[in-house]
């Protein structure tokens, strides 16, 4: 999901991952940690470059997921295949009892054209709703796979000083289904993974990933407490006239005009009626159809847009605005409105207690959205950012996420690899003195 930087009203704090250690809980293992990443380096960015040169779409990274279970089954660790269709879980059991820590990875991609130039670059074509179109992984996860698959043979050569477990979950479809629409009503993604049992046998004590991020230079990490990521909702309108000669509109309905005004409409419930100082609110419509020749008024016109938010008191009246407005408006030109409102992600909230004992922190907040919200529903934890925008780039020239241009500086990678390592290693080791 793509990212916006633009800091709010706290404080920033930024610390680079790559040349200042964590404060570990075990300074001992800290140094083993940086070794085995290093040692392990150049096999991860070999990784990320066959899964970015192989893309596949939601529910369809058969290949993906096939090389990761691969790599599993040869570290030892006790691996379970077609979770949620086509995720991977993997259970790896320290030498020593204690909690147990969830990792997740997505691996699909996205339907966007790559331009040449990398010697990785994808040529895949996949199905995406029932057409043919090009994939890429313009979001970056390439990179997290990659970066897990590594984690977890740095964490199996170590399973003897680990005290507890840890659970490597590889998900897909957090882009969403490409095989069919969102408002079918089928879970996909997390949820899938979760009525799979992704989360049981044994249940996570807490869950931690990382997403790359177009907005932080190479190597920098960057999360907070609380609210991370917004909801994320689907919003349909459809609005019905009636059909007649452009050159006789009193004789029809017009619907585009009224399209027109819900559109103006809209704009009001974030500047007008919700509270921003509660909570950061996006309403954008970004699509409108309708009407097939230049002197006919058409029968109906159906709109598209996206509402993002972070509070669910705040999301609920947000819905309700957009219904009353969007109805009040078609009903005072005689034509109907009918709203529909898809769900899609939750807020993503990162657990207070579990962020106050990781690594050095990037306070922000993003109006993207991930479905690991799902995940952080059912188990505390917590989602960070790992930038990848190399040191010598401008960061407001930078591709976002979702960019046919989206770049990866390779050596930021080891550094997630060392991240999610050693919050692993300090959950664990916290955990001994609660």
């Amino acid at each position: 999901m793509p990212y916006d930087l633009r800091h709010i009203t706290f404080c920033v704090l930024l610390f680079a991952i790559a040349s200042t250690p964590a404060r570990a809980q075990v300074p001992d293992l800290e140094q083993e940690i940086r070794q085995r990443a290093a040692a392990i380096e150049s096999q991860l960015i070999a990784w990320r470059r066959d899964i970015h040169e192989h893309p596949e779409l939601g529910e369809q990274e058969t290949r993906t997921a096939a090389l990761v279970a691969a790599h599993l089954t040869k570290l030892g660790l006790e691996v379970r295949t077609g979770v949620g269709q086509t995720g991977v879980v993997a259970v790896l059991r320290g030498g020593k009892p204690g909690p147990v820590v969830a990792l997740r990875a997505d691996m699909d991609a996205l339907p966007v054209k790559e331009p040449e130039g990398l010697p990785f670059a994808s040529k895949a074509k996949g199905k995406y709703l029932g057409r043919e179109v090009d994939v890429m992984h313009a979001c970056g996860h390439d990179a997290h796979t990659a970066i897990l698959m590594a984690t977890a043979e740095v964490l199996a050569a170590m399973k003897d000083k680990l005290g507890g477990s840890v659970k490597f979950m590889f998900q897909p479809a957090e882009e969403g289904p490409s095989l069919y629409a969102a408002f079918t009503g089928k879970i996909w993604g997390a949820r899938a993974m979760i009525k799979d049992g992704a989360l049981a046998d044994p249940k996570p004590d807490a869950v931690f990933g990382l997403h790359v991020n177009s907005g932080l230079p190479s190597g920098r990490i960057g999360y907070r407490a609380g609210p991370a990521m917004a909801s994320a909702d689907e919003l349909r309108i459809k609005v019905t006239g009636r059909q007649g000669h452009a050159g006789y509109p009193w004789r029809a309905v017009d619907p585009i005009t009224t399209a027109a005004q819900i559109v103006l409409g809209l704009q009001t419930i974030v500047s007008r009626r919700t509270d921003l100082m509660k909570s950061p609110t996006v309403l954008s419509v970004t699509t409108i159809n309708g009407g097939s020749r230049f002197n006919i008024v058409p029968d109906a016109v159906d709109m598209t847009g996206t509402i993002r938010t972070y509070d669910a008191g705040v999301r609920a009246a947000v819905h309700r605005d957009i219904r009353q407005i969007a109805e009040s408006i078609a009903a005072s030109a005689n034509a109907k409105a009918e709203v529909e409102i898809i769900e899609l992600y939750d807020p993503l909230v990162n657990n207070d207690r579990v962020t106050a004992r990781m690594v050095p922190v990037l306070n922000e907040r993003s109006g993207a959205s991930e479905d690991v919200s799902f995940f952080l529903n059912e188990v505390p934890g917590l989602y960070f950012n790992l930038g990848i925008v190399p040191r010598d780039q401008e960061l407001a020239k930078a591709a976002p996420n979702h960019s046919p241009n989206f770049f990866v500086d390779e050596k930021a990678l080891v550094v997630g690899v060392r991240a999610l390592t050693m919050v692993t290693v300090n959950y664990l080791a916290a955990a001994k003195t609660d």
